[in-house]
């Protein structure tokens, strides 16, 4: 067992088209120097193959890594290529909710050539226009509803394109202690990446960060300087622009803002990294460069947590943070950020003043605690948070009702899928009786909505015990014990700097 404000927004009728400003924001963040240009790299045909476009790509990402100032100037050719956009459509959802127009993958699949190649040529000649996003609502874990956005198929499309070109670029320059919505990252690692660090690093305090609406606060301006630190290339500015200024559309009214960017487009994780990587990441890098003792860092999308040997260092850095964030629009939320004491010696030194056991914190789903393995060595446990745990079974219990009535092999089937991925995501070592607990209670439900069909059923728990043994996965634990994967992943290389 391994140890260790408001915003700016106007509402308007909603029109078809949109212009993105001509003159977009050139001015360069805190003195950051204008690098040269790629003016070298040609157009290239857009009826170059996958091949070409791939190798295109590789060229960019070369040079983005050689010179990490360098501003391209020609990247719309990547974007418009007919097979780029092909692969987009393919990598997208056969059932995704349409957007405003109505469109969906099958329909617009109907005459796919011509249509990609009749978007192409309007990306090429900048007659593409966005779509506002058609507004849907989420019930998030705490039962408040978060608020998404569903572009329009052919939006979706030419945001996969874009992020893939802006990834060979960004993917240089991010840090790797950032995991959220990377090629090749995911939440698990960040969680790997989070518990080694508390427990092979001298962390004795942590910073539990909230920021206050993320998505919808980001400023629009200082966005798009970011861009400009890499994109000398207009024409791909403009897209994000159009994108930001689309707005949203709900009951025939179309509401636009200078800030914020709307969940669910594939373009907006990638402007969320671009935006906490130059307010966040470098200053916290610069931040823990100067610091007398260990300093942690990770973060995922919006979501971080920072670990800190020294007390007084993790208060400054906490009061100095909140200023930075307030020079960008962000806010750190007053009640869901707080600095606790955390890690291997925190047990024993609030034991000694008198004081309950340390605090607990989540992260990416889980609640993290102190621990010790059998031989008594520190160890961070990590169980699945109540509120992620109740708010699942809440809509378990909900579709069941709506359901009741289905058979038992379509209901089976569909509870064995709920119950395989909460497993397949929350099952790793010591959350054991978690996901058992869940599975236990999913067949519980089960069990209430068969009773329902009918006043006279009569079911028994052993005989649906029977009926769950066949139809719900056993919860076992599918993930490697941190240290194992962790090594695994990084071959030595740190993924927290």
């Amino acid at each position: 067992m391994h140890g260790c404000g408001k915003s700016d927004s106007s509402v308007v009728p909603w029109k078809s088209s949109n212009k993105a400003g001509e003159d977009a924001a050139a001015e360069t963040m805190e003195g950051s120097e204008l690098a040269k240009g790629n003016a070298g790299e040609a157009d290239a045909l857009r009826t170059q193959g996958r091949e070409g476009a791939t190798s295109g790509l590789e060229r960019v990402r070369r040079a983005a890594k050689e010179d990490r100032k360098q501003r391209f100037t020609a990247l719309l050719h990547h974007v418009y290529d007919v097979d780029r956009l092909r692969a987009a459509y393919q990598a997208l959802g056969r059932d995704a909710a349409a957007g405003v127009d109505g469109m969906t993958w099958r329909m617009y699949g109907e005459d796919l050539e011509n249509r990609l190649l009749d978007l192409s040529s309007r990306i090429q000649r900048g007659a593409y226009r966005a779509s506002p996003v058609r507004r849907v609502f989420i019930e998030k874990t705490d039962g408040r509803l978060r608020p998404l956005g569903v572009p329009t198929l052919e939006d979706k499309i030419v945001q996969r394109a874009v992020v893939e070109v802006l990834n060979a670029i960004y993917e240089t320059d991010f840090l790797g202690f950032s995991y959220g919505f990377r090629p090749g990252r995911s939440p698990h690692q960040a969680l790997d990446a989070l518990t080694v660090g508390i427990c092979d690093r001298r962390v004795n305090w942590v910073i539990d960060a909230d920021i206050r609406s993320f998505f919808d606060t980001l400023k629009h301006e200082w966005l798009v300087r970011f861009v400009e630190h890499r994109i000398a290339d207009k024409r791909v500015v403009r897209l994000i622009q159009k994108w930001l200024r689309a707005g949203v559309l709900e009951d025939g009214v179309r509401t636009t803002s200078e800030v914020g960017t709307v969940q669910g487009g594939s373009i907006s994780p990638l402007l969320a990294n671009l935006y906490l990587h130059y307010v966040f990441d470098l200053w916290a890098q610069k931040w823990r460069g100067n610091a007398r003792g260990d300093v942690v860092v990770v973060r995922f999308a919006d979501d971080f947590v920072v670990g800190f040997e020294h007390q007084d260092e993790a208060e400054r850095f906490l009061s100095e943070l909140r200023e930075r964030f307030a020079q960008f629009g962000l806010e750190l939320h007053p009640d869901k950020t707080r600095l606790i004491e955390f890690g291997r010696h925190a047990a024993r030194a609030r034991e000694q003043r008198g004081e309950g056991k340390p605090s607990t914190f989540d992260f990416l789903g889980f609640t993290h605690a102190c621990g010790r393995t059998r031989a008594g060595r520190f160890k961070v446990l990590r169980h699945t948070g109540r509120k992620r745990l109740q708010a699942k079974l809440r809509e378990v219990a909900a579709t069941l009702r709506e359901r009741m009535h289905r058979p038992v092999p379509e209901i089976g089937a569909w509870l064995g899928s709920v119950v395989r991925g909460h497993v397949r995501y929350f099952g790793v070592p010591d959350n054991g009786r978690a996901i058992n607990s869940f599975r236990h209670w999913v067949g519980w439900h089960w069990l209430r909505a068969m009773r329902r069909r009918s006043q006279v059923d009569r079911t028994t728990w052993d005989r649906m015990s029977r009926t769950i043994a066949r139809w719900l996965p056993p919860a076992k634990i599918c993930h490697p014990w941190p240290h194992q994967r962790f090594a695994a992943i990084t071959q030595g290389r740190s993924r927290m700097r």
